[in-house]
């Protein structure tokens, strides 16, 4: 409901999320990043629960994921609590194929008994194949315990209020006896990515492992900048000692009394009270080790609520030159004090009943002798168990490292608007799903799921995306949008990564450079004789770049010869496509050949050379022994990619890729300010049939209209087959895509627009592993990694620096 007041709201994966702020505030959100603090709600991720011996955990899991793409489940760090893990899961024993997403994982500190916990965190679009694929490994067919919603049934202090709502002009307290005090008691239910009456838990029969779905049982709050361990210590204080209950009959805070009993337990609060005091002495989070955990007890942080929004400053002279500081830097938090009370669901479930409701509280206020003074609950102030979660930021490329740094708030639920307004009163902005966008957009990493097309998320996204995108396409007028087949778009609403990585397959077997990887052999194959050569599309004429004149037409070349308007045939059917999109192609994780091609991309002459950068990172030179190995490996590949632009120019959803060919960087030597050149105008060849087709249609209605009064009823046969055809997108299917335009074709760009953090059009992308490899084997040694950039509505072809960031 806050949202709702606030921003603009979408529903998506069974939520209802804010999108973006209705407020003027894309700047404003990037400068709290950068200065402040934003906040963000990341409630609606979903949280699985692992419970099972450490060995049968360790064992099933390594089966779903790799440590050629990293971290494991297995990493030291990660497996003694100190530390959030992240990693890519894959179905059981299928890398590099079959991805299932990204995920982040948190072990519970080991307490003495054989049994571990683990929490395995996601977005919505990944749960359900996340789960199948655990319950599958674990064998956990059967359902621990069933869970039966309660029945809808009205209360009798409900329908009272019921009935005094619906009594028009009566007061509801002159007709109820307990006035503001009846109060329907707030329902916390629901979970938008499973049905209520579906089991939330299973177990393992063999070996005893459950798995939990803790979504919504746990809320998780982000919070992103470099002054958001202020807006933390300022909000949250660390929870009194207690060792009496106050009242016998509440549960209220039992669970703490009796663990304050227990003084290992009470030296363990008083060192995370110490070291969460010390984060007000430290200039950023990217200081503190990436992914550090901090479990905490904390009182309610709606006491300290201030009268007026603060913007909240760290205090660095308290803390100036401390050694304690220097220490938390260096060797991070210790292993006990990563532990939390939330991870015991009984808990959890206490401190969720027994909060003290905003009325009683409210209540307690107006009490005060002074109004506006600290309100001191004393044993009745609620003690919450919370997890305190570091965020590295950016930790790829030599630019802004620790960008976007932060910390994460885990809660039990029930207390998320407590939690929220005093972050609110901080000063702290408020962000959507726009503002996560952007801050790993600036972060330069693949956002879940847009940019993840070889996972069923990813290529879900791309089909609802390309949907609307063709809708909105279709309400303009003709003469009022673009037309792309003129333009030498083939699939503007799309990225047919299939069909890209085939077609970069079928171009270097026509050079013969390399065989079918079907049967691939140990030994380098045979390549006396040949060359990594390029069959390029025939071009009529090309725009020349010092008149801009441009040829209206070009020959349209494909791996199977010139297409002719009397031969193409088939209807604009987007279903049919779905191969393009889902063929066998997978994207590049292995961190040791994304180094690899890293050092590759950079030039090795030249203004902008890296000599030094290979050898100290290790790597060997570009030579057809070395790459001609990862090619048959890996022959249908994409690699994720970013760009900016040299000079002028926005990119933008599905601009293309392109390699430039010779006399393209040597104008750009001899001329600095060498913009690019312009593709050629292609011809529309299918405008003639959509003519045709029209006249067809109204000669047949003015037909029908004629022989009766009634309304006709158009042919079907032709009805389907002219809505099949849209003027200004190819129909039928697609040619080779590589070789269509006069540029041969690399990749696309999933995210691009002009950076705010580097000042400059920058872009995110996926190429083909072939054409990459193929690009850089034959640029010179100054001009290595440089590419074109051209949006899909444009003719004008722009250079961009590519970078692989590892």
């Amino acid at each position: 409901i806050w949202h709702a007041k606030r921003f603009h709201m979408v529903k998506k994966w069974g939520y209802c999320l804010g999108d973006s702020p209705t407020e003027k505030s894309y700047r404003a959100c990037y400068r709290a990043m950068t200065k402040h603090c934003l906040l963000q709600d990341l409630s609606y991720y979903c949280c699985l629960e692992l419970t099972g011996k450490e060995n049968e955990l360790l064992k099933q899991l390594a089966r779903i994921c790799s440590i050629d793409t990293g971290l494991t489940f297995e990493e030291a760090c990660c497996l003694s609590g100190r530390f959030e893990g992240s990693l890519n899961l894959y179905r059981a024993d299928r890398y590099p194929e079959d991805m299932l997403g990204p995920v982040t994982f948190i072990w519970k500190p080991r307490d003495g008994s054989e049994k571990r916990q683990l929490w395995i965190w996601m977005h919505p679009a990944l749960k359900q194949d996340i789960l199948r694929e655990l319950k599958a490994i674990f064998h956990c067919s059967e359902p621990e315990e069933i869970y039966i919603p309660e029945p809808a049934t009205t209360s009798i202090q409900e329908e009272k209020q019921m009935d005094v709502v619906l009594s028009l002009g009566k007061k509801r307290k002159k007709e109820d006896k307990e006035g503001e005090e009846a109060v329907p008691v707030k329902k916390i239910i629901g979970d938008g990515t499973r049905d209520p009456f579906q089991s939330y838990s299973w177990i393992s029969q063999t070996t005893g492992t459950v798995i939990s779905d803790r979504s919504m049982e746990i809320l998780r709050y982000r919070l992103i900048g470099p002054l958001s361990h202020s807006v933390l210590t300022e909000t949250l204080k660390a929870a009194s000692l207690q060792t009496e209950m106050m009242d016998s009959e509440t549960e209220l805070n039992n669970w703490w009394v009796e663990n304050c009993k227990d003084s290992e337990k009470v030296s363990v609060h008083q060192r995370q009270s110490a070291i969460f005091e010390l984060l007000e002495g430290i200039n950023s989070p990217s200081e503190m080790p990436p992914g550090t955990i901090l479990g905490l007890t904390v009182g309610d942080p709606r006491v300290n609520l201030p009268k007026k929004k603060t913007k909240a400053i760290p205090d660095f002279e308290k803390y100036q030159d401390n050694d304690k500081v220097r220490q938390l830097y260096l060797e991070g938090v210790p292993v006990d004090c990563a532990h939390s009370f939330i991870w015991d669901q009984d808990i959890c479930k206490n401190v969720t009943e027994n909060k003290i409701s905003e009325q009683d509280l409210n209540h307690m206020r107006a009490q005060l002798l002074v109004p506006g003074s600290h309100l001191d609950l004393g044993p009745c102030e609620s003690k919450i168990p919370i997890l305190l979660v570091q965020q590295p930021g950016k930790m790829t490329g030599e630019d802004r490292p620790g960008w976007g740094s932060g910390w994460d708030i885990y809660l039990p639920k029930g207390w998320g608007m407590a939690f929220w307004i005093p972050f609110i009163y901080r000063g702290v902005r408020v962000g959507g799903l726009q503002e996560a966008l952007k801050h790993s957009e600036y972060q330069r990493t693949p956002h879940t799921p847009n940019d993840f097309p070889d996972c069923q998320a990813g290529m879900q996204f791309a089909k609802e995306l390309e949907t609307s995108l063709l809708e909105k396409f279709k309400r303009h007028p003709p003469a009022k949008r673009a037309n792309y087949v003129k333009l030498g778009t083939l699939s503007p609403f799309v990225c047919p990564w299939g069909q890209l990585t085939k077609n970069w397959e079928g171009r270097m077997k026509a050079s013969g450079e390399f065989e079918h990887p079907s049967s691939p052999r140990p030994e380098r194959c045979a390549t006396e004789g040949h060359s990594f050569c390029d069959p390029t599309a025939e071009v009529v004429k090309e725009a020349s770049p010092e008149t801009g004149e441009v040829e209206e037409t070009m020959e349209i070349a494909s791996s199977e010869g010139v297409l002719k308007t009397e031969d193409v045939t088939g209807t604009q059917d987007f279903g049919e496509r779905d191969e393009a999109m889902t063929s066998d192609f997978i994207v590049l994780r292995s961190e040791k050949l994304l180094m690899q091609l890293s050092a590759w991309c950079y030039p090795t002459a030249g203004k902008d050379r890296r000599v030094r950068l290979i050898s100290r990172l290790g790597q060997k030179e570009m030579s057809e022994d070395v790459f001609l190995p990862v090619l048959m490996r890996y022959p249908r590949a994409l690699v994720w990619v970013n760009l900016s632009l040299l000079r002028k120019g926005n990119p933008e959803l599905h601009a293309m890729i392109c390699i430039p060919t010779e006399d393209d960087l040597q104008h750009l030597s001899k001329d600095r300010l060498f913009c690019g050149p312009q593709e050629p105008k292609h011809r529309d060849i299918f405008k003639h049939k959509v003519q045709k087709l029209k006249e067809e249609k109204k000669k047949k209605d003015s037909a029908k209209a004629l022989e009766s009064d009634s309304p006709s009823v158009p042919d079907k046969e032709t009805t389907e087959e002219h809505e099949g055809l849209v003027l200004g997108l190819w129909s039928g299917a697609l040619p080779d895509v590589t070789s269509h335009c006069s540029r041969a074709l690399l990749g696309y760009v999933t995210r691009g627009d002009f950076s705010l953090a580097a000042g400059c059009g920058e872009a995110l992308g996926f190429v083909s592993l072939t054409g990459l490899l193929y690009m850089l084997h034959n640029q010179p040694a100054d001009k290595k990694g440089l590419v074109l950039l051209r949006t899909p509505a444009s003719l004008q072809y722009r250079f961009a620096r590519l970078r692989i960031e590892v």
